[in-house]
């Protein structure tokens, strides 16, 4: 059962800008589609039908680098119920790639195939098996290349070069062609600092490839409309983003395109980039009938990006009495055969590096290469999750080589409001990274060996190794280790990241009725909870209806960066207040002359009336609005960002920080290499928590997902072939509710005074710190030193 707390300091500012409204922010409601979701009557993607649909199927290569001799799709066309093949001939636009930010990834493989999986060609068919079989009888004749699959084949003088003749804007400041973004971060002198180092400790990290491992996999409909365009219902994090890559590729104006939100089945990144959508519309436009494509699991594992796996290599410096004197790093992330967001992960990679402490000297390397490896792009926590991992195993190094307590050591460095990043950018908000370590120190650790009291009825599932009974407590011992992360929220280094809001305020049955319209893709985050606490909250109504996301009202964004409720919430908060003033301001024309306070007193909205601040009721806002409606829709922005400068990575280039820690208390077997993980407690800043049910279950939840990169989940990717080895969830484990320990929440709410309600963007944080919390505990009981995730048993038990 969770447990958590929640801090908000005396006259903490929360910009709320009205009085309490039952079901606004600050309550924890329920989730309008929680019920539907867990009793399994809610509509996904992957569910919709249309009667006259076709099923559509995507011919993924074989083999990771060849050029592509020939390809016969003679027989495929020649069976029954199959309506069409396309292969990269049939594309209909002059532009043929696609991308978040490189337009390097073609719509099907010209020639050459990059990846294993690359889709090749399309069918669609009458029967989803009938597309499958088609797809099988396409044949391909492949001539392998040589293959590039890590930093030393891909930067060799006479490497083959994953894209010949690059033209974006990332070639002119990178050493290599096979380099897609370099950032460099330089402040002080690290020559000069080491030489004040007592003690200096240095670490290579590997961090694994890891998968989102959503539930639901990619799937949308495409029916073409009768204006020649076409309608694309899909579970993405993007809608107009989606739109932008979608209509050049297709031939079509961008508002011939019409997207709506499907049930998405979680997304943590994986849905940012292109799966399916493109080739739905162009199944649905040679064919003139709708074409539905929904991956397997097998397929989706090369549908979708995943998170790029690492090398990190760390220096770090301190002096006897504790103090870091310096830092030195280089991070190598693996994007794999196209670009995706690999230039932002490298940004947040390299500017994050350092962690939540003070460092006045540092010279800070990343890098993100092209290889023949699967395409790596966005996951929860965005290149700041590898990072962490490396500089929090440096700090329990120092911490040792000092005789300090290791979380001690951490708080003496710890950053505060006031801190200088190393990017020259000043910490303007509540940093608590000390605060937060104390909470989850302070915390009473769970009793040893529980299954020892137990007797006779010890459960085995509190064991290493649980239900598989492979031990009753032969040795097995305890380990607690602790990590802290940093965070950025929002879209940075000069983006221009806004989000939009449409709100309409009406009467209806006369009862007045918000509707909320935004872009905003629901992908489990709780947003569309939100924007209905946040409508209750400033314009004083019970009844909120939230209108389907699509591309008929004004981008909002990725649901991405922990950027929504602050971004999207901003926008619906900002429409909200204006459509409020238009309210008044009727009221005012209407009534002002029956009461002085419409021209002098603070008003405000509750429970369907105008209020005074003194709880006067003025008029009933039904009878104000007299079957008129009021209809707004604004942007919303954040303060501006810059990029970092290429040379010496200077610049203001994130709007927030986040912060979170961990505590992990496992169980080892050690003859065996089982980890079983008791307690993974945590502390987390919120800023203000909108709805804390919510917050309690992102913060579990990115907790687990950073306890599955610890122990358990990788793709194998074979070296020799660049062919992904484990492409399903019997092979690529998740965590499981058994695998799953207690997890205590304690959540202290230091508002951000920029931010809408002094909110903090909190999803991806707690999967930072989890991770080497684990990995910490686990090397305090073992005494080995784990530099790799995922820790697997044989590196626990020396039989690698």
């Amino acid at each position: 059962m969770a447990q958590n707390t929640r801090t908000v300091p005396a006259g903490t500012p929360t910009n709320v800008t009205q009085k309490h409204n039952k079901g606004g922010i600050g309550e924890s409601i329920l989730r309008p589609d929680g019920t539907l979701k867990v009793t399994g009557e809610f509509a996904y993607s992957s569910d919709m039908w249309h009667e006259d649909m076709l099923w559509g199927q995507t011919l993924r290569s074989t083999v990771a680098h060849a050029e592509i001799v020939s390809i016969d799709i003679s027989e495929a066309l020649a069976m029954p119920g199959v309506y069409s093949v396309l292969t990269y001939d049939d594309l209909p636009a002059e532009m043929k790639n696609y991308g978040l930010e490189i337009q390097d990834t073609p719509v099907l493989a010209n020639g050459r195939v990059r990846h294993h999986g690359e889709p090749v060609a399309l069918v669609a068919a009458d029967h989803p098996e009938t597309a499958r079989r088609a797809a099988a009888k396409i044949k391909i004749d492949y001539r392998e290349l040589p293959l590039v699959t890590d930093e030393a084949s891909a930067l060799a003088p006479d490497a083959p070069l994953i894209h010949e003749g690059r033209t974006d804007h990332h070639i002119g400041h990178v050493p290599h062609p096979n380099i897609v973004h370099r950032q460099p971060i330089i402040r002080g002198n690290v020559e000069e600092a080491r030489k004040r180092a007592d003690v200096i400790v240095e670490g290579e990290y590997t961090f694994g490839m890891q998968d989102q491992a959503f539930l639901g996999p990619e799937s949308g409909l495409a029916v073409p409309s009768e204006d020649g365009g076409v309608e694309l219902y899909v579970a993405t994090q993007w809608l107009h983003s989606d739109l932008q890559q979608i209509a050049p590729v297709l031939g079509l104006p961008p508002e011939k395109v019409r997207m709506t939100l499907s049930g998405v089945g979680g997304a943590f990144g994986g849905r940012e980039d292109i799966s399916m959508q493109i080739h739905a519309c162009l199944l649905a436009l040679a064919t003139n009938k709708p074409v539905k494509i929904v991956y397997n699991r097998f397929e989706s594992f090369f549908g979708h990006v995943h998170r790029h796996p690492a090398k990190l290599y760390y220096e770090h410096g301190a002096t006897k009495d504790g103090k870091l004197t310096h830092m030195k790093c280089k991070i190598v992330l693996d994007g794999g055969a196209y670009a995706s967001a690999s230039p932002a992960v490298v940004g947040n990679a390299s500017s994050l590096s350092v962690g939540p402490y003070v460092l006045e000297d540092v010279d800070i390397e990343a890098i993100a290469l092209y290889t023949n490896n699967p395409p790596c792009g966005a996951m929860r926590g965005f290149g700041a999750v590898q990072a962490c991992f490396a500089y929090e195993a440096q700090m329990d190094k120092l911490a040792a080589k000092l005789g300090m307590d290791p979380v001690e050591f951490r708080q003496l460095n710890a950053m505060e409001q006031g801190t200088i990043m190393p990017t020259g950018q000043v910490v303007d908000a509540p940093a608590p990274v000390a605060e937060l370590l104390r909470r989850v120190k302070a915390r009473p650790l769970p009793p040893e060996r529980q299954w020892e009291s137990a007797g006779e009825s010890a459960d085995v599932r509190a064991l290493p190794g649980g239900l598989s009974n492979t031990t009753h407590g032969e040795g097995v011992v305890r380990g607690v280790g602790y990590a802290v992360g940093i965070k950025n929220v929002g879209f940075s280094e000069g983006f221009d990241d806004y989000s939009t809001a449409r709100v309409r305020l009406e009467v209806i049955n006369g009862e007045p009725v918000a509707m909320v319209h935004t872009a905003m893709a629901e992908v489990g985050q709780g947003g569309i909870t939100v924007h209905t606490q946040i409508a209750r909250t400033e314009l004083g109504v019970t009844q909120v209806t939230i209108h389907p996301a699509d591309t008929q009202v004004g981008s909002a964004g990725s649901t991405s960066a922990s950027r929504q409720t602050y971004m999207t919430g901003g926008a619906v908060k900002n429409t909200c207040e204006a459509v409020r003033e238009a309210l008044l301001e009727i009221g005012r024309r209407k009534n002002g002359s029956y009461h002085p306070a419409w021209a002098t007193a603070e008003l405000l909205l509750e429970g369907g009336k105008v209020v005074t601040d003194g709880g006067e009721v003025l008029a009933d806002i039904a009878d104000i609005l007299e079957g008129e409606a009021i209809d707004l829709e604004l942007e919303f922005r954040h303060a501006p960002t810059e990029p970092f400068d290429l040379v010496t990575g200077q610049g203001n280039g994130h709007v927030q920080y986040t912060f979170a820690a961990h505590r992990a208390v496992v169980e080892v077997d050690t003859e065996l290499g089982l980890v079983k993980v008791v307690e993974l407690a945590t502390a987390q800043d919120v800023g203000k928590a909108l709805n804390m049910l919510s917050v309690v279950g992102q913060i579990q939840g990115g907790t687990t997902q950073g306890l599955g990169v610890a122990i358990m989940e990788e793709i194998i990717v074979d070296p020799k072939t660049a062919k992904v080895r484990n492409p399903s969830f019997t092979d690529y484990l998740i965590p499981t509710i058994l695998d799953t320990p207690t997890i205590p929440v304690d959540v202290l709410e230091l508002a951000d005074p920029k931010a809408p309600y002094g909110l903090r963007g909190m999803g991806e944080a707690p999967t930072l710190s989890s991770t080497p919390a684990v990995i910490a505990a686990i090397r305090q009981a073992t005494g080995l030193e784990i530099n790799k995730t995922p820790i697997r048993p044989e590196a626990l038990t020396g039989t690698l």
